[in-house]
């Protein structure tokens, strides 16, 4: 009985003892202090020979505090454990416990010579922050019955224990606000930021390095943002792609428990960035660490992303102001005469890319290649050739080519001044680096690029009027001054002497387009298509002179071009003509009239008037021939030597008239009908097929002509004088109004 009342006088005890110790512990402000208090309060009123206390870290018990002889706890009770063990939920007394489960924190205590030791898990609800080991090297009977008065003591433990981190938190938070006010503040540079932001966490988590990567949205990856703290070993960069995300990059990405420990820096729920801590100095990284940087994270990051903003809008307004450096350095240029190449040249060193620059026929004028990519050219031409049509339909908007595989892009631009284009300029880039202000510096280079063509053919234009002048006093019937038009041919590098043909361009448009277009319009087409032809044409044959006479487009060629045969000469030169035109204007026709030889600087005048009306009869009788030589028509040749106009007029007025006025009456076609009639020696079959007529309209149609014109169609002198006046009719290109 009296043994009885000793254990429960000494259970009551133990109760009372372990109530007053929890009531102790709830006054003391830091968790050092609560656990301090704790251990000394075992020892001394346990007489125990080992006192120590473990708290957890993630899946780890790690020793906080602990006194007894030993020398190895720190190693030997550093202990990887499951969160569902008893160890943690219950109290353990050995012993008493011969079943235990945990045997290799039993194993540790075993080394540590003790023979007796229970534990008290210090967990309160569902937290569970580690436990309390009180153990002695001689046996000692342990009072089962008051475990429970130790597991609820545990209990209260663990709030005193959670009071404790609550005040340090918040004076954690006085400090760093202070440490704010002091370290960051409005205008400070991003670099000073994350040197005291690194510095502050790794000096506060005891961690080997510290530092910062930025999100790079544009480039979808994180970028090394120095200085950093400590010795730091990481790649510049990390691409964030869909198989490596935050987590697989960091495994330790929000949480502790590890060797490193990484937080994310957010700014309105977007993540701008993360802190990054290795190599923690005692241990890992534990929850108050992970609270410390998002502490950092939380009031930090904002500054951190206005002072990016302010650099990047810095760096904005350098960027522009260098835009107008340059622009002004591209403009002297123009103005100095400088040559496409010192242009491009400077353009590709604005940009830090490939630059090429093509004229209107996407043909390279200039380029200026980077080092690294001077074997991108021939794929690039290739390139261009391939995407030609698709090139020639860009007006405003730029076109981007991939150029083989990856990331590498042709960015072309259309060079537009005066409302026409006048050539392309192609950028070797990454797409992905183009921005406003890259954009803008484009455009600059654009209009540059169309001042200097402009002024360029501006000058050309002075120069062919000059030429013009004086080769149309070629082609008057009176040359004014030959020894003028001699110095000029010599100074071009021309010999007027040596045997030329003189070539008739006439290009018209489909009556019902010319009918729609006003003729100011129509006269900017043609104009533009005879720059293109002048282009194409002076390329493919140094020989050819190329000019005009008005309105009107008139090619010289040297007969030794011809070779040995001057109707194919002339029929390739067509074919690229109208290859030409049908590109640019596909509504035109063409036609081409090639004149006599010249032996004299006489001839020319002669040899032009052959030219311009070989292409009027081509255009009236042979239109789908579309070009001839003057010596192929050989009774209009003849004509053409006896050809007085004046008189060649009356004579056709006084054989046609009648029935050209006739014809414009009545909406009946005598005019054609006698013509087909006599082309076809007066075969009334063959007239009556080629008209796609009766024989007996046939019939009543011829009795109407020899009753307008009152002659017999049918004797051989006035069929011979009515086909010389279609033959002079069309030599002479006359139209009824002329002659009626």
């Amino acid at each position: 009985m009296n043994e009885l009342t000793k254990r429960e006088r000494l259970k009551q005890k133990i109760e009372s003892h372990l109530r007053d110790l929890a009531r102790q512990l709830v006054k003391f402000d830091t968790l050092e202090e609560t656990l301090h208090y704790l251990m000394d309060s075992f020892w001394m009123d346990f007489t125990s020979d080992f006192v120590a206390i473990l708290l957890k870290e993630g899946d780890q018990l790690i020793p906080k505090v602990w006194r007894g002889e030993t020398l190895q706890v720190k190693h030997t009770l550093h202990l990887t454990v499951d969160p569902d063990s008893r160890l943690l939920q219950d109290a353990l007394w050995w012993p008493n416990e011969s079943g235990m489960s945990d045997s290799d924190f039993r194993k540790a205590l075993e080394n540590e010579k003790l023979s007796t030791w229970f534990t008290v898990p210090l967990k309160e609800r569902e937290k569970t922050f580690g436990i309390c080991i009180i153990g002695f090297r001689n046996f000692v009977p342990l009072i089962v019955e008051a475990e429970n008065y130790f597991v609820e003591f545990g209990r209260d433990v663990a709030v005193a224990m959670e009071l404790a981190r609550d005040k340090e938190r918040q004076k954690r938070k006085i400090k760093g606000m202070e440490w704010l006010r002091e370290k960051i503040f409005p205008g400070t540079s991003i670099e000073h930021m994350v040197e005291k932001m690194v510095d502050r966490a790794g000096k506060g988590t005891m961690a080997a390095a510290a530092s910062i990567f930025l999100y790079d949205e544009k480039n979808n990856c994180l970028i090394y943002q120095p200085p950093s703290y400590g010795t730091f070993v990481s790649p510049d960069n990390m691409v964030i792609d869909n198989e490596s995300n935050l987590s697989r990059l960091f495994p330790y990405f929000g949480k502790a428990g590890g060797e490193q420990l990484t937080v994310p820096l957010v700014v309105n729920l977007k993540t701008i960035g993360i802190l990054h801590v290795s190599g923690k100095q005692d241990g890992v990284f534990t929850e108050d660490d992970l609270e410390l940087l998002e502490f950092l994270s939380t009031h930090v990051s904002m500054q951190i992303e206005n002072a990016r903003l302010v650099q990047n809008e810095q760096e904005r307004r350098l960027r522009l102001q260098n835009i107008m450096i340059h622009q002004q350095e591209l403009v002297k240029k123009t103005i100095e005469e400088e040559s496409l190449y010192e242009i491009t040249r400077t353009v590709s060193s604005i940009f830090g890319y490939s630059v090429f620059l093509f004229d209107r026929l996407l043909r390279l004028l200039s380029h200026h290649a980077m080092k690294e990519e001077q074997l991108s050219l021939p794929n690039l031409l290739h390139l261009v050739k391939e995407h030609e049509q698709q090139i020639r339909q860009i007006k405003s908007d730029e076109l981007w080519l991939q150029l083989d595989e990856g990331p590498c892009y042709v960015s072309i631009w259309p060079i537009i001044g005066g409302g026409r284009q006048l050539g392309y300029l192609a950028v070797f880039s990454d797409r992905k680096y183009w921005d406003d202000v890259l954009r803008l510096t484009v455009n600059n280079a654009l209009n540059v690029y169309a001042i200097e063509f402009i002024k360029q053919k501006l000058v050309m234009d002075t120069r062919e009027q000059v030429k013009e002048s004086f080769m149309n006093q070629l082609f008057s019937e009176k040359i004014e001054d030959p020894e003028k038009v001699v110095q000029y041919t010599t100074f071009i590098n021309w010999n007027v002497y040596d045997s030329h043909r003189v070539a008739y361009l006439s290009v018209k448009l489909d009556m019902e387009v010319e009918r729609e277009s006003d003729l100011i319009g129509v006269e900017e087409k043609k104009s533009r298509l005879w720059d293109i032809m002048k282009m194409a044409l002076s390329n493919q044959d140094q020989g050819v002179i190329l000019t005009r006479k008005g309105d009107e487009f008139i090619l010289i060629s040297r007969v030794t071009n011809e070779q040995t045969n001057a109707k194919a000469y002339w029929q390739s030169m067509y074919q690229q003509v109208q290859k030409i035109a049908k590109a640019e204007m596909p509504s035109c026709h063409v036609y081409l009239g090639v004149g006599g030889r010249t032996e004299r600087m006489e001839d020319y005048y002669f040899a032009y008037k052959q030219a311009v009306q070989t292409a009027n009869l081509i255009r009236l009788r042979y239109p789908e021939a579309g070009f001839a030589i003057f010596e192929e028509f050989e009774s209009y040749s003849l004509l053409h030597q006896l050809t007085d106009h004046k008189i060649s007029t009356i004579f056709v007025q006084k054989k046609l008239a009648p029935l050209l006025r006739y014809t414009e009456g009545s909406g009946a076609d005598l005019f054609q009908t006698l013509r087909i009639y006599l082309s076809n020696n007066g075969s009334m079959r063959e007239t009556s097929e080629a008209l796609y007529i009766h024989r007996s309209t046939l019939q009543y149609r011829l009795d109407k002509i020899r009753e307008i014109l009152q002659i017999d169609i049918e004797q051989a002198e006035q069929r011979f004088s009515l086909l010389m006046a279609y033959k002079l009719y069309d030599l002479l290109d006359l139209s009824p109004p002329q002659i009626c």
